[in-house]
């Protein structure tokens, strides 16, 4: 059996509108209902066995919400992770028509949103730069990096990136070159694999092999893994998922999540659930194991990540 754990993300559960694809649309989007939701699904994940907590400054009120919770509920056991490098603008307007969220990898934004956060420890355990990029050029920012290397230093958490799009394996590969007194920087790798785009595989493979944390994001390729007239590219892989939902009894997020904890056997994988029907349903996939075989056929339902990433560009916030 693998030993992955599965956490919880709290992307879709701190802000009204999401790079998603929502199967209710009649949800009550005030603050007010998103708190007490966020609430109950972290309350309950805790009851069900997880442990481990991811969210960003700009997952809405996500992080105050995991603030909340954290100080309230005053857990021992818990790990939590946070981001810096994006600032939620949307400013919780419902069918916002701008940017809900600006990059901005600075030393500014690093001081700024780290005296916010910061307020997660001692639970803290890991703190990201939040989908770092070549272009944005942090991971040859002196200042930044240096100061990501003081907070690991003085609160002994650890320092990661996540990374999304075509390009990263380059990400990853130049994230591994930053140390510092000949120790590397980053020890945690946050990173989006799933049915359709397991691009990173060989690279995640040997970073677990150097005992690097891995935590996998969007495992169900913003629910691009459930039938959807829409893409109709994928239907020899809706096929062959509901077969597998089928034969095991469970939901297609179930098997979706557990092709990545047999396949790649990361250390995490964040169920994004946005309530509790689907929470329970994602941890579903800890009570079967898929065979040598099942796993070989999901392993070819990929796609090429230039398709992956331009498909999910093209997602609408919702």
């Amino acid at each position: 059996m693998s030993n992955t754990k599965i956490g919880l993300g709290l992307a879709a559960l701190g802000r009204p509108d999401y790079i998603n694809i929502r199967s209710k649309t009649d949800i009550d989007k005030s603050v007010e209902a998103f708190k007490a939701n966020a609430l109950k699904v972290l309350d309950k994940s805790y009851q069900l066995g997880i442990r481990d907590f991811d969210v960003a400054p700009s997952y809405g009120l996500g992080e105050q919400f995991l603030m909340d919770w954290n100080t309230s509920r005053a857990y021992k056991a818990i790990n939590l992770s946070t981001k810096f490098g994006y600032t939620y603008v949307a400013n919780w307007e419902v069918g916002f028509s701008g940017k809900h969220e600006i990059k901005e990898h600075s030393i500014d934004k690093l001081n700024e949103q780290w005296d916010v956060s910061k307020a997660l420890l001692p639970n803290l355990k890991i703190y990201q730069i939040h989908s770092a990029t070549l272009e944005s050029g942090v991971l040859s920012n002196d200042a930044v990096l240096r100061r990501l290397h003081e907070i690991k230093q003085k609160h002994h958490i650890k320092i990661g990136i996540s990374s999304s799009g075509t390009e990263q394996v380059s990400i990853i590969q130049k994230a591994l070159k930053i140390s510092f007194d000949g120790e590397e920087l980053f020890d945690s790798y946050q990173v989006t694999f799933n049915v359709l785009e397991h691009s990173t595989f060989e690279i995640l493979k040997a970073l677990l092999a150097k005992g690097k944390t891995i935590i996998i994001k969007e495992a169900l390729a913003n629910g691009r893994v459930f039938r959807n007239e829409k893409f109709n590219d994928y239907l020899q892989a809706y096929t062959y998922l509901e077969l597998l939902s089928a034969k095991y009894n469970v939901g297609i997020d179930a098997i979706a999540i557990r092709f990545i904890m047999q396949y790649l056997e990361p250390t995490l994988v964040l169920s994004g659930a946005s309530d509790l029907q689907q929470l329970k349903q994602n941890l579903k996939a800890l009570d079967f194991e898929l065979n040598d075989n099942e796993i070989l056929k999901l392993k070819s339902l990929s796609v090429s990540p230039e398709h992956y990433w331009q498909e999910r560009s093209d997602l609408k916030w919702n």
